[in-house]
């Protein structure tokens, strides 16, 4: 099957890779395929991303006490239900005349310690799973409000190594770049990032700061008709406004929407 024709499968199988969950045989070709083909390098890392944009979201918290009470609840009220079950499985042994009463006021006893551990392990689940239901609301809350990425570029140096992870968001016009590479400038040099569109001069993106993630804006209408991006090699704080790059081109890489 040729995987490019087919975007959501590849998707698929870059989150199936991120989330660790492709194995063996298949996630060793999804591998040599990723080696070849940037679009599945670049929905790989889109989803490691997002898998660890979701983990941020949650805090680290250690277990209430009530969590592990009413786990022994629950263990407890199986043991009572077990040893009733038994009971009543059990032939009765002949009781001494004027005891039989006591024996069935003991039995009734136990039923009743029983019951009543089963309706605080029944309670106890109910709270849990509406405390655990109110933090999955919240965190969807927040997912949704996460960027909608729709394009995205691995941009490469001439050895195909992959340096920047490149990303766009339409609604907020904004580029995220993140260092993926090792490459850096030097005090005096700044990395500036161009658009490439076809059959027009480059057009100038911004210059990139020595952060490791790096945030600019750009217009919608210039992402959409550019099919590369491009970073050159500029002096300390890129070249004039409305000028031509003059130093080399370090990273490249094709632009790609993202299956929708």
């Amino acid at each position: 099957m040729n995987i490019h024709r087919n975007p959501a499968l590849a998707d698929q199988l870059a989150a199936s890779y991120a989330l660790g969950t492709l194995r063996g045989g298949a996630r060793r070709r999804f591998e040599a395929l990723a080696r070849e083909h940037a679009s599945l390098r670049a929905a790989a890392l889109i989803w490691q991303g997002r898998i660890a944009s979701v983990a941020e979201l949650q805090p680290e918290v250690a277990p209430s006490p009530a969590v592990w009470t009413r786990i022994e609840n629950l263990v407890q009220a199986d043991k009572q239900a077990r040893l009733m079950q038994t009971a009543r499985s059990a032939p009765a042994p002949a009781a001494p005349a004027g005891r039989w009463w006591a024996s069935l006021g003991l039995w009734r006893g136990a039923a009743a310690a029983g019951a009543f551990a089963t309706v605080v392990a029944v309670v106890g689940g109910v709270s849990l799973n509406s405390r655990l239901s109110g933090q999955v609301r919240e965190l969807s809350a927040r997912l949704s409000a996460t960027p909608a990425i729709e394009y995205v570029a691995v941009l490469a140096d001439d050895k195909a190594n992959a340096s920047i992870l490149v990303t766009f968001d339409p609604k907020t016009q904004k580029l995220v770049l993140k260092r993926v590479g090792d490459f850096r400038e030097q005090p005096d040099k700044s990395l500036e990032l161009w658009a490439l569109p076809p059959g027009a001069p480059a057009k100038s993106l911004g210059v990139l700061s020595g952060d490791a993630v790096v945030r600019l804006t750009a217009a919608d209408s210039d992402i959409r008709r550019s099919p590369a991006l491009a970073i050159t090699l500029e002096p300390k704080g890129g070249v004039p406004p409305g000028t031509a790059a003059t130093g080399p081109i370090v990273f490249k890489g094709a632009l790609l929407k993202t299956p929708e």
